[in-house]
């Protein structure tokens, strides 16, 4: 069974300045999507699965439909603010979604076998969806033997800014935690992050998860109580988010599912400020010289 690709293109960008999920990085016109899906056809993903938000949704069609067509099954679905457990209201000031793992689990009807999920603005490179895809595709529907692709710290940073990352600890190639740190950045040759107003040294040599994680629909059923309690708690809440290592990490310390660390020699990027795009392009026309990408993808 081919696996299916999630791509989380719901975000606004606020960071950024704009709509990123879009932009063009490829010297035909290609966007960050236009790689990550090209990467994931030729590793055997059978499915795209397109979770968006109102405001980018028709734009977004009009573009990827055309491109796709004849390459890959395609689906496109809105996450929505009002997309809840029944019974419960919400605060009608709130305008951004409900995070990651509330965009995965919009999802549920549209995926029947297993599969990946990624960011839409994150470039993660050929060996990430070949590793991924050899891995799902050996799984049951109700396996919980879930993955996520590593990479090291000090290939994931911004020259334009501090960065959020999950970092991680494993134990034989299985997730033991992981732990949000947020205003991570380089400075005097050592990498910081910031909490409470302190800086901390970390090693550029830990693992951090992109969000690239790999999944069975058993998901779906082990997602959906934790949500509604989320909901229940959170729903005045105006910034609060339900995200996948919140899930993850329930899961483990529940044992109600394992996630293998995969690896592999990929390159990462992203865009996370708009000053990223440059250097974005470059790299992307380094990877084309090297003959890994054409000069046009479609």
């Amino acid at each position: 069974m081919d696996p299916t690709l999630l791509i989380l293109a719901a975000g606004l960008g606020s960071r950024y300045g704009g709509i990123k999920q879009m932009d063009q990085i490829g010297p035909s016109g290609e966007s960050i999507i236009d790689y990550s899906v090209y990467d994931a056809i030729r590793a055997g993903f059978g499915k795209v699965v397109f979770v968006l938000n109102p405001n980018i949704i028709d734009d977004f069609r009009s573009i990827y439909e055309a491109r796709l067509k004849g390459r890959i099954t395609t689906e496109y679905i809105l996450q929505e603010i009002s997309d809840i457990p029944s019974g419960i209201s919400f605060n009608p000031g709130r305008i951004k979604p409900w995070g990651t793992a509330h965009a995965v689990l919009v999802a549920k009807n549209y995926i029947q076998e297993p599969f990946a999920v990624i960011n839409a603005d994150d470039f993660y490179g050929k060996e990430a969806y070949s590793v991924m895809a050899s891995y799902l595709k050996a799984l049951s529907l109700d396996d919980t033997d879930y993955s996520m692709v590593g990479y090291r710290l000090k290939n994931t940073l911004s020259e334009n800014g501090t960065v959020s990352r999950g970092i991680c600890t494993s134990d034989n190639q299985f997730l033991v935690d992981i732990v949000e740190r947020t205003r991570i950045y380089s400075e005097n040759g050592n990498i910081l992050f910031e909490e409470n107003d302190v800086k901390n040294i970390i090693s550029g040599e830990s693992v951090v998860s992109m969000n690239f994680w790999g999944f069975t629909p058993r998901l779906f059923v082990q997602m959906e109580n934790d949500f509604r309690n989320f909901i229940e708690k959170n729903s005045t809440n105006l910034k609060a988010e339900f995200y996948i290592p919140f899930v993850v990490n329930k899961l483990i310390n529940a044992k109600k599912a394992g996630i293998k660390v995969l690896t592999s020699e990929a390159s990462w990027f992203g865009v996370t400020y708009k000053e990223d795009k440059d250097s974005t392009i470059e790299k992307v026309a380094m990877l084309i010289d090297k003959g890994i990408y054409p000069a046009k993808l479609w």
